[in-house]
């Protein structure tokens, strides 16, 4: 089978779980265009192939309205992988790390957002939880079946089972650059951290089948340790990536107990993304389509759509943007009369980056961004009636 890319690299190395360019690869098994630039430093020791990827951000937010609130955190994340030929298959290594618990507990101010506890007896709101010290401590091990076909299996702790998109901060080049998480994080890619996951996948060509049993019960409040490790849930996707450029998936997942504060109530959720990629002279352009659903059992069900896009131009400029609609049913505590019920929200962010090279693999990035929120009227008294928001960041980022 040809492969196809954007680069040298991407061109001579073949990825973990198939027949196709490494550049096709993101977040746990999840696909992204082919066309995708390989960041990161990449080497060869023996018989291993190995990839260093990373950033660093330190960021002030500042939340506007009557829910707003401000704070100065870094944000990060390491990622490192390594390959090589065993059996006549290929074996695989991933892990991934952040520093985001030293954002401590409750995380930054985001309005809007919901998901997770600091506390484990209350429920963040109009915040964006941290994320783990360990993202994810993965094996993988893929083996062709014809020229053109390979079978495989991941099997993390943590990792990321088979259900949708690429998450919002690896390799997914429209999403990468702004450092706030989407309002659609949980309708999408919150199980990215999953404590017990194992994936078993079909590649054909430009083709992915998988299916994963895994721990549907999100991380706890304890964010540098291990928790206990369940195959609760379970999970399916397909992928297809019908030309370098293109990158689509849809999935569906049955999720046991996910909120920490809410253990009886299960999830059915089910996503579909596009992720549009395109190089152009010394430019690169991305763009992400993706829709989420949770249906609660018991509860409501609820979407979240989300449209982002990033330019990169010279490797040194970057503008993107990110336009969500979400509804939401955890805005209020269990205490307030308005507790469970469905608000619609809009967010339109929009943002900059200027890069500037320090090493051949290391850049410097300074940058903002604004937001502007569309909600229900009946949230005016407690929002005001039109928040915005904004970020100033630096970067440290592993090109």
């Amino acid at each position: 089978m040809p492969m196809r890319g954007s680069g040298m690299d991407s061109m001579t190395m073949s990825g973990m779980y198939g027949p196709y360019p490494m550049s096709r690869e993101s977040s746990g098994t999840a696909w992204v265009p082919d066309a995708s630039p390989l960041e990161g430093v990449h080497g060869m020791y023996g018989a291993w192939s190995t990839m260093l990827y990373g950033y660093a951000y330190l960021v002030y937010d500042h939340q506007g309205g009557r829910r707003g609130d401000e704070k100065a955190f870094g944000e990060s994340m390491l990622m490192g992988m390594a390959q090589r030929p065993l059996g006549g298959g290929t074996f695989g290594l991933r892990s991934m790390l952040s520093l985001d618990p030293t954002i401590g507990k409750d995380g930054y101010p985001l309005l809007f957002q919901t998901g997770e506890t600091a506390d484990g007896r209350t429920p963040l709101i109009d915040r964006q939880h941290p994320h783990d010290f360990f993202m994810e401590l993965a094996a993988t091990y893929s083996h062709p079946v014809t020229d053109d076909s390979a079978a495989f299996v991941y099997v993390g702790y943590p990792g990321e089972p088979a259900i949708g998109p690429p998450t919002f901060m690896m390799r997914r080049l429209s999403g990468v650059s702004i450092p706030e998480a989407p309002l659609g994080h949980h309708w999408l890619d919150s199980t990215h951290i999953t404590f017990g996951v194992a994936t078993v996948g079909y590649v054909w060509r430009d083709w992915k089948l998988e299916a994963s049993a895994f721990n549907g019960h999100e991380p706890d409040e304890l964010r540098w340790n291990f928790d206990d490790p369940r195959f609760s849930s379970h999970a399916g996707r397909i992928s297809y990536n019908p030309t370098e450029h293109w990158a689509l998936q849809v999935s569906y997942g049955a999720l046991k107990g996910p909120e920490q504060l809410e253990p009886d109530i299960d999830q059915r959720r089910m996503t579909a993304s596009a992720i549009y990629d395109l190089p152009f002279e010394q430019h690169h352009w991305q763009t992400t389509l993706a829709w989420g659903r949770n249906d609660k059992r018991p509860g409501a069900t609820t979407d979240a759509l989300l449209l982002e896009s990033a330019i990169s131009l010279y490797k040194r400029h970057t503008v993107f943007m990110r336009a969500e609609r979400v509804e939401k049913d955890e805005l209020f505590e269990a205490s307030s009369p308005l507790a469970g019920q469905v608000f619609d929200a809009g967010k339109l962010s929009v943002g900059y980056i200027y890069d500037i090279p320090l090493t051949t693999h290391v850049s410097f990035g300074l940058g903002g961004l604004g937001s502007a929120y569309s909600k229900s009227d009946r949230l005016d008294a407690v929002y005001g009636d039109k928040p915005l928001s904004y970020m100033l960041f630096a970067r440290l980022k592993i090109n």
